[in-house]
This record gives structure tokens, C-alpha cells and sequence, in this order.
């Protein structure tokens, strides 16, 4: 087989593997957003009772938060590439669904840090969104006033596993000896992780300053009456 072959081959298991991985962790995995309050408040101090309460909240706090959500995403991922490394390239295809599940609820803390819930289908499409653009591809917001969400969401997945794919090719291929897989699988994931991190953090975060601004423009103006001299 030569290497564009090889490359192709890889291209098309990346791909399947990815989509099916996102599409499952679309189905099955999601962060508890209660849950995940309480952890805010208990484990990090966050004095909120809602996730509207982190627009009172200083953006360096939620910043430090954010990157705290990534390095943990990234921990993990990195154990989880050490360990179904070790069988090399017959371990892709269940190594990159856990690592979608992985990706997926850190994408989704990330979400909620900044304020954003996805209780309603239009705030579950806005999270894919986020994904997309995590992946480096652009979704436009008229696709999805057009489109109901069961419909919108499969095909976005479908965009993104083609874009993820792509950087997998050159980076995994090494996980086809499977001496040295472990460490780079732990490695790779742990990029992986990161990169599709800071960039939905970005993508959250100007979102998140975007709305604040919009709160804080629409806060009535308290007017102090002056008292007229007797």
C-alpha cells in the first residue's frame, strides 16, 4: 500500500470513527448542569445561584475556570491515548469515541462557565455550533434557522468528523507501531483536547462578552433626584 493510499485508508477510518464517536456522545453524554454548579460554588468559590450569575462574575475568575475545565479534559484524554494505545491501530476506532466523549463534555463545561445552558434544542444546536467551530469549520447561524435541530445537528457532526480527520492523518499515523503508541496516543490526545478547547473557549468567551455588554447597555440608569433649595 503507498502512502497515499495508507493516508486515505486512515482518512476514512478517522472519519467514521470520529462521527460515529460525536454522534454516540451526542446521544449518551452530557455534563449535569446542576451538578456542575454545585461543583462551581463548592470545589471553586463561585458565588452564583444560576448560570446568569456569572455575568456579575470578573471575566479573569471565569477565564482561570475555563482553563482549568481544558487541563482536566486534557489529563484525561492523555490517559485514556496512553492506555488503548498500546494496541496501535486496532484500538483507533474505540480510542477516538471515548476521546469524542471526552471532548464533547469538556466543550460543554466550557459552555456552562461562560453561561451557557443547553437545556432547549436551539441551545443544543448553539453547542454544536461551538464544536464546529473548535474544529475549524464554519457554520453558518442560517443553516440552522432553516433546518430543525435532528436534522442539523447529524450534519454538523458529519462537517466535523471530515475537518478532524484531516489533522489526524498526518499526527496518528505513528500510532501504527504499537511500541510507541501508547506515548503518542497519551500526547496526541492531549493536543487534541487542547486545541479543540481554546478554541471553543474563544468561541464561548466572545459570545459571553458580546452578551454581557448587550445586559449591561439594556441596565436602566439609576437618576438621583437633586432636592431643590427650600
Amino acid at each position: 500500500m503507498s502512502d497515499e493510499q495508507k493516508k486515505s485508508w486512515l482518512a476514512r477510518k478517522f472519519e467514521d470513527a470520529l462521527r460515529r464517536g460525536f454522534q454516540h456522545a451526542y446521544e449518551t453524554v452530557k455534563v449535569d448542569p446542576e451538578k456542575f454548579l454545585l461543583q462551581l460554588r463548592v470545589a471553586y468559590g463561585v458565588p452564583i445561584t444560576s448560570f446568569q450569575g456569572v455575568y456579575s462574575v470578573e471575566l479573569s475568575h471565569l477565564d482561570d475556570l475555563a482553563n482549568s475545565v481544558i487541563h482536566s479534559g486534557m489529563r484525561l484524554a492523555a490517559a485514556e491515548g496512553a492506555g488503548m494505545g498500546l494496541g496501535g491501530i486496532m484500538t483507533i476506532v474505540p480510542d477516538l469515541s471515548i476521546l469524542a466523549g471526552i471532548t464533547l463534555r469538556t466543550l460543554q463545561k466550557l459552555s456552562l462557565v461562560y453561561g451557557f445552558e443547553f437545556n432547549t434544542e436551539e441551545e443544543t444546536a448553539e453547542l454544536w455550533i461551538a464544536a464546529a467551530s473548535a474544529a475549524g469549520v464554519d457554520i453558518s447561524r442560517e443553516l440552522l434557522e432553516k433546518e430543525v435541530v435532528y436534522r442539523f445537528i447529524p450534519r454538523v457532526i458529519r462537517r466535523i468528523a471530515v475537518q478532524a480527520s484531516k489533522e489526524f492523518v498526518e499526527k496518528w499515523s505513528g500510532r501504527l507501531i504499537p511500541i510507541a503508541s501508547s506515548a503518542i496516543g497519551a500526547a496526541l490526545n492531549y493536543y487534541f483536547v487542547r486545541a479543540w478547547g481554546e478554541r471553543a473557549k474563544n468561541h464561548f468567551r466572545q459570545r459571553h462578552l458580546e452578551l454581557r455588554a448587550k445586559m449591561n447597555a439594556e441596565r436602566p440608569v439609576l437618576v438621583t433626584e437633586s432636592r431643590l433649595p427650600s
